[in-house]
């Protein structure tokens, strides 16, 4: 028999709190870097021009979208 079993070892509780806590902290993370990037360009603001030259693009005949956006600032 295998008496070297423990409660604590590290496939056990300890890693599942461990892989809990990982998983908070990257929620955490990732949850201020996307407000960060919200708050940065929250006064981003844009303008189409030429509204009637922006082709569909079927056929590789339509225009790039950045020849018709602008920014505002």
């Amino acid at each position: 028999m295998n008496e070297n079993r423990g409660i604590f070892t590290l496939s056990g509780i300890s890693g599942m709190l461990i892989a809990t806590a990982l998983l908070l902290s990257l929620l955490v993370v990732f949850t201020v870097w996307g407000l960060n990037v919200q708050n940065a360009n929250m006064n981003n603001y844009y303008e189409v021009v030429n509204k009637k030259d922006i082709k569909s693009g079927i056929g590789g005949n339509g225009s790039k979208q950045s020849d018709h956006i602008v920014d505002v600032k």
